[in-house]
């Protein structure tokens, strides 16, 4: 292992958040109104902190998102708009996966296949190399790395270890063994351990169970998951599963981890469709963690949560309903980028 290079934790300090504005080319189409109100309240919650580097695809859209966050009180000095086309907006899995260096930045840009073929992604594959190209960072190399792998399909410590979902990297790579998928992490993300779940996954989710809609570090000895406490409930016997997994985990000191069940809410339904809601699907940014709400009971107590899962950042809560209708939620469409990455 390089020890010059670290991937840093989510909670780390940041220069930025990456979001992609949707427009009627996108899948958002039916729904762009509701989306960009949501997409605007997640914009301009951000930049209340830190800069928020928005990607559209022309001037145009530029306006247009340009009014929609002044309408949501975003402060647009902090919003820095970045021409480039793209499929889709979930730049989570698509934006960069930055590793920090003793001298810099080095960009990663794995393969990016839209959740395994799902979609058409040509465009979004080349978001990082078209943003390194237009000079956005400060001291950062590029490197394309020939490997499918989501950022939504990872969790960092900061400290050299890695969780992940065994039936998503298996999907992805279906020739590959686990020796072989954990060493190209090790190598590729500079970790020294990768954690697998065999269980846990979301009726609705088409990423086959990423691990940032399960379970999350919230420090190097803090986890906290999405819950599931009815038993009538088709993902119970998962989510019980999974939880029984992270109970047997272990710290580097050997320690279990310190656990945080976010609540379940009651299943959303769209034209017969179960929709993927899950608490766990968060943002931490400088000073706050946001997270998504559902309209559901239940989210005072998600607030609650991780409020003792992060006692020393503010709780943001985000209404989310109407980014899960495309079976993603509130850290699945940004990206944080470390402090100093960007020009």
């Amino acid at each position: 292992m390089n020890d010059i290079s670290r991937f840093p934790a989510e909670w780390e300090p940041q220069c930025a958040v990456l979001m992609a504005w949707p427009h009627s080319d996108t899948d958002w189409a039916a729904r762009l109104d509701a989306t960009t109100h949501c997409f605007a309240a997640i914009a301009a919650a951000i930049s209340v902190r830190q800069t928020l580097l928005l990607l559209v695809p022309d001037s145009a859209i530029a306006q247009d998102a340009r009014s929609a966050l002044a309408m949501a009180e975003a402060d647009l000095a902090r919003v820095r708009f970045i021409t480039l086309p793209y499929n889709d907006t979930w730049l989570r899995d698509s934006g960069p996966i930055s590793l920090r260096k003793a001298d810099g930045f080095e960009l990663l840009d794995f393969h990016f296949t839209a959740w395994g073929g799902k979609f058409e992604a040509g465009l979004d594959d080349r978001i990082v190399s078209e943003m390194h190209a237009q000079g956005l960072f400060r001291n950062a190399q590029h490197r394309r790395v020939d490997f499918a792998l989501e950022g939504g399909g990872i969790e960092t410590d900061g400290a050299g270890t890695l969780l992940s979902t065994w039936h998503c990297l298996h999907e992805r790579h279906p020739d590959k063994s686990r020796a072989d998928i954990e060493n190209v992490l090790k190598e590729q993300l500079q970790q020294h351990r990768v954690l697998w779940l065999e269980h846990g996954y979301l009726e609705g989710d088409d990423t086959d169970a990423h691990i940032d809609t399960l379970a999350r570090f919230a420090s190097e000895n803090a986890i906290v998951y999405q819950g599931c406490e009815d038993p009538e409930d088709s993902h119970y016997l998962e989510l019980q599963a999974m939880a029984g997994e992270l109970r047997q985990l272990r710290t580097v000191s050997g320690n279990p981890y310190l656990l945080h069940a976010l609540p379940w809410p009651k299943p959303i339904m769209d034209e017969g469709r179960r929709l993927a809601a899950s608490y766990a699907n968060f943002l931490i940014i400088n000073g706050a963690v946001m997270m998504p709400l559902y309209d559901d009971p239940a989210d005072a107590e998600a607030l609650s949560v991780m409020q003792k899962a992060f006692p020393a950042r503010t709780i943001i809560g985000i209404p989310c309903r109407d980014l899960i209708w495309q079976n993603g939620s509130l850290h699945c469409c940004t990206m944080q980028l470390p402090e100093g990455l960007l020009k």
